[in-house]
């Protein structure tokens, strides 16, 4: 039943109209422009899927509901998605705004093989949707809504209701507080985490690995379930330059974060993306932050960690590109912590869809390791608990192939009252378990610090 409810908040289709199972193989779409509405208020619905998605530049978009479900397996599954998604965007009819136009939400798990056990239930090894209604903002075109149905009358009389239920709701979105912290727990020991790296240490001197990236999980226990809209919002004022996703499942938990790392965005033939890669701490003071910043410059073991990522990026993209170029090293500074960048773009030989870049940049050494395919196998057999989708492609995609994916860091899943979240770092040559331990921890903080009840 659609309707808002006492209170002004905007009210989830009911899960019947959301049934994928139900979804016609002809879609047609319907959008208008509207007046600003919160976008928390869309994805309020925890009971629902629900996807939210806001980049750097601006664009930001949050739905709910399922009008086509796009899942795929094993390691043909960027292949398997691309041909399913074709079929759906054939088939579907629009003639709106281009900025308001129906895109695939979702994204992949870190290793092919992926099962969906918790905290990963529900989250297949590739999973994507085109929402039922969602609604797009960008700074030069506005507040659109759009809605997908499988008939025209259908989908004219839910652009009504859903227009209705965006005037009457809230245009602001609450920050509200964390739901507050009870316990923490390490899925990996000190002692654990020491032999681990010692084990990588290991391989890297003997079997041809030059770097992996190794990370753990932290378990959470919360006083309260966690608002993820509003830890997203409080999110969007503290790291306001970093991109915010959440995908929430029907049957399983909601992933979030606000990973700072581009994977890739494609426009037509051009290509975006950036090695981000080495971090240190900010400082208490400028003089101090500036003094992190030029160790990084200056630490060898941190540039060469870098540079693995620079040249894996270059190599992926090469045979897919006709110009590349690879931009002057810089510091990126968020709230917590800095890291070493360098923006890489690219003009492409041909047409491609943008799941065919994801497919060849993923893992990049800045989450898996040099070279992939041992990295993959230090990983898998080092690491004691399931990745997920964590440091694995968030994004979208369009009809055309065009679309932009992040790397799915700092980041948490929730479910009830429990949360368990993300981070890892990577390990080369020189390093030292207690350095990697501190730069873990500091990459907790960005979600840890928000659950926080402040």
């Amino acid at each position: 039943m659609d309707r808002t409810s006492g209170e002004g908040q905007l009210t989830a289709e009911s899960p019947a109209d959301s049934n994928p199972d139900e979804q016609a193989n002809d879609l047609v779409a319907r959008s208008r422009a509207v007046g600003d509405v919160s976008f928390a208020a869309v994805v309020d619905d925890a009971e629902l899927p629900r996807i939210l998605w806001a980049a750097p530049d601006g664009l930001e978009i949050a739905g709910q509901g399922i009008a086509a479900h796009i899942t795929a397996t094993g390691p043909d599954r960027f292949d398997r998605l691309q041909a399913q998604a074709k079929q759906v965007f054939d088939t579907l009819e629009y003639h709106g705004s281009t900025v308001a136009r129906p895109r695939a939400f979702g994204g992949f798990s870190f290793h092919d093989g992926h099962e969906p056990t918790p905290p990963w239930t529900g989250f297949a090894a590739a999973s994507f949707v085109v929402p039922r209604a969602f609604v797009t903002r960008t700074e030069r075109d506005g507040v659109w809504l759009t809605v997908v149905s499988d008939s025209v009358d259908e989908a004219d009389d839910r652009l009504e209701r859903w227009d209705d239920r965006l005037t009457e709701g809230p245009t602001m979105c609450s920050s509200g507080t964390g739901p507050g912290v009870v316990s923490t727990h390490r899925t990996t020991s000190p002692s654990a985490w020491a032999s681990q790296i010692e084990h990588a240490l290991d391989r890297i001197e003997n079997d041809r690995l030059v770097k992996v990236v190794l990370a753990q999980a932290l378990s959470v226990d919360l006083e309260a379930p966690v608002d993820v809209p509003e830890t997203l919002e409080r999110l969007r004022r503290r790291y306001p330059n970093c991109y915010r996703f959440l995908v929430g499942q029907r049957d399983g938990g909601t992933f979030f974060g606000a990973p700072p790392e581009r994977l890739v965005s494609k426009h037509g033939a051009d290509v975006e993306t950036e090695a981000l890669a080495g971090s240190a701490p900010r400082g208490e003071t400028p003089e101090s932050d500036d003094e992190y910043a030029d160790r990084m410059f200056d630490d060898e073991k941190l540039q060469h960690e870098h540079d693995l990522v620079v040249r894996a990026i270059r190599e992926q993209l090469d045979s897919l590109a006709r110009e590349l170029t690879i931009d002057d090293r810089r510091i990126r500074k968020l709230a917590t912590i800095q890291h070493l960048q360098t923006p890489i773009t690219a003009t492409l030989e041909r047409d491609r869809h943008v799941l065919e870049l994801v497919e060849a940049l993923h893992p990049t050494p800045a989450v898996g390791g040099v070279p992939p395919d041992r990295a993959w196998e230090t990983i898998r057999e080092t690491e004691t608990f399931d990745r997920g989708w964590y440091a694995a492609p968030i994004g979208w995609f369009d009809g055309d192939g065009d679309g932009e994916f992040a790397v799915g860091l700092r980041s948490a899943v929730a479910s009830g009252d429990t949360a368990t979240l993300f981070a890892g770092n990577g390990i080369v040559a020189d390093s030292d378990p207690d350095e990697e331990w501190e730069e873990v921890e500091l990459k907790f903080r960005p979600i840890l610090d928000e659950l926080r009840d402040r």
